[in-house]
């Protein structure tokens, strides 16, 4: 770092005022004969003049108070042109408002200094370029070698002698070093493209242990803003990659396709063992859910596979030593900071071969009690407590048996879809029509169709099947058929 110290005491020159201000960096020199030059400055330069334009005490003056308010790093008089040595009310200025003054005699041309602080300049810029470029490699060769954004943080710490913190859209805070440090109002915070040109999905932000960042310590930041993003991006590609490995798992699971040691091999890479449990979780957005459903059963110490399935956000957990209720309720609490509306239920626990079953019951118990509150009160997570109707479906054992009586049932519906009746929609209809009690214009608005529509599509449900859906008991076997089905898909 040059200052007007070491370039004074370089070219055999002596301070005559503002020793102490002397050690203040020279940022460039500046040239010039202007009674004021600091519309063309922006602080910290070296100004050397002859006061060529400076006549009266009162000018001098004025010069050096100008200097001084611009911040500026110090000023070289030279002598033997309009002035033969340093005006006494210059020095006397420059005394009184500390502000560092030097003579350059007439022999010392100005050219000698600014090569001189040129060379120093640049070779400092040189070093610190050479310099920032070894601490970019250091960090990234910690981002390539997958030690964790934790482990950057605190590199970067460590090198710029501040608190570090990452920061996500939102301002939560991903990582922070030292642990706890948080963020200051006074902080130098930069943005971290993540997500394309000019869009920012995270921010560094740092806080000097003492006095302010210096620019060298700014240029590293600018640099570390980089390799953050590609830290994070190569969370969110690991993440991603983990996610679609984990719905191909749940799918699988839930398929019944798996023998019972493939299904414990694959769940134990998620670290679940031989006993667990379902909880399924009725969110706005399932995938935005994800991550909050992760951290909350970590929080909680269950290992688990989280995963979309259709509409629902699903966690199979290792529920060895825990309670899947408690988890579903501590799990919904995380959620409804985001989402009030959220809901829950869990299944009990069970081998990890009847996790297809489990599923089922956690998924049931969820559509069973959302029916009883009928959106009235809080939002409560549900268990096989509340399974209701459901328990009779769910305890059947024979998966075969349950197809028989779903098939001739809705048998005739799906053999009319063959016959391009339109299958699809009349079971649709069907369903629709049930679990709106049978009330024409509520259901037809579900379906969007008209209610006259829908009524030829009931009519022709009952001839097809030869049931009659004003009567109770054929109602409530086509509601027994429809949920069956759901059961042995």
């Amino acid at each position: 770092m040059l200052t007007v110290s070491d370039l004074s005491e370089e070219m055999g020159l002596s301070l005559v005022a503002g020793h102490s201000a002397a050690c203040a960096p020279i940022r460039w020199v500046h040239i010039t004969e202007l009674a004021d030059p600091t519309p063309w400055l922006s602080g910290g330069e070296l100004v050397l003049t002859t006061g060529m334009a400076l006549r009266t005490d009162g000018e001098l003056r004025e010069y050096v108070r100008c200097l001084a308010a611009h911040d500026l790093a110090g000023l070289g008089f030279g002598t033997g042109f309009d002035h033969a040595s340093l005006p006494a009310a210059l020095v006397d200025e420059a005394h009184s408002l500390a502000f560092p003054l030097f003579e350059v005699p007439y022999e010392l041309p100005f050219i000698a200094l600014t090569e001189k602080a040129f060379i120093r300049l640049v070779n400092e810029g040189y070093e610190a370029l050479q310099r920032s470029g070894e601490i970019h490699k250091r960090l990234e060769r910690i981002v390539l070698e997958e030690r964790g954004l934790d482990e950057l943080v605190r590199a970067l710490a460590t090198t710029v002698d501040a608190s570090v913190a990452v920061l996500d859209s939102s301002g939560a805070v991903l990582a922070c070093s030292p642990a706890g440090a948080g963020v200051a109002e006074d902080a130098t915070t930069l943005p971290v493209p993540t997500r394309g040109p000019g869009a920012y999905g995270a921010w560094l932000s740092a806080t000097p242990q003492a006095g302010e960042l210096g620019d060298f310590e700014r240029l590293i930041l600018q640099q570390a803003a980089t390799v953050v993003a590609l830290e994070l991006m190569r969370r969110r590609v690991v993440r991603d990659t983990e996610r679609r490995l984990a719905g191909d798992v749940l799918a699988e699971a839930l398929s019944g396709a798996l023998e019972a040691r493939e299904l414990e091999s694959r769940l134990g890479a998620f670290g679940v063992g031989g006993q667990a449990a379902v909880l399924v979780f009725e969110v706005d957005d399932s995938a935005a859910a994800e991550s909050v459903l992760d951290r909350a059963l970590a929080d909680a110490g269950a290992p688990a596979l989280v995963a979309a399935r259709g509409a629902l956000l699903c966690a199979v957990v290792d529920s060895g030593s825990l309670d899947p209720l408690a988890l579903a309720t501590s799990a919904r609490a995380a959620l409804a900071e985001r989402d009030p509306a959220a809901r829950a239920a869990a299944s009990r626990s069970g081998p990890v071969a009847a996790l297809r079953k489990a599923f089922h019951e956690a998924r049931c118990a969820l559509e069973a009690s959302a029916l009883a509150a009928n959106g009235d009160g809080p939002p409560e997570v549900a268990s096989y407590r509340d399974l209701g109707a459901f328990q009779l479906i769910l305890s059947l054992q024979d998966d075969e048996a349950l197809r028989l009586y779903c098939d001739s049932v809705l048998g005739p519906l799906e053999h009319a879809n063959g016959k391009g009746l339109g299958g699809g929609e009349l079971e649709r209809s069907l369903e629709a029509f049930i679990e709106h009690n049978g009330q024409w214009e509520s259901a037809a608005r579900e379906l969007f169709c008209h209610r006259h529509t829908l009524r030829y599509r009931i009519r022709r449900i009952e001839e097809l099947t030869g049931r009659d859906l004003t009567c109770s008991r054929d109602r409530i076997e086509f509601w027994l058929a429809l949920r069956g089905r759901e059961l042995v898909r």
